[in-house]
């Protein structure tokens, strides 16, 4: 039996401009800032590594090359997400 080629991701998103402090993302018409400072491992990842992003599901995003998964909840209500990763 051959499997079907996989289908067309339905959700978009993308990096849409990166400054010093952060980048700002497009996920499904809505656009949400992350700031480095909440998110310090983007700090000094290249701009390849942030422009690489996938759905995990219509929540959750995943940054491969960096290893960082995101919820969209947790950049609508951080204070809900108040633990961070600390090395």
């Amino acid at each position: 039996m051959k499997s079907l080629k996989p289908g067309t991701d339905t959700f978009n998103s993308s990096v849409t401009s990166i400054s010093k402090f952060g980048f700002w993302l497009l996920c499904e018409d809505v656009e949400y800032f992350i700031a480095f400072n909440d998110y310090p491992a983007f700090k000094d990842a290249s701009v390849d590594k942030i422009f690489n992003l996938k759905f995990l599901s219509p929540k959750q995003l995943h940054w491969p090359d960096i290893d960082i998964d995101i919820e969209l909840d947790a950049l609508v209500n951080p204070e809900s997400f108040p633990l961070q990763y600390k090395k």
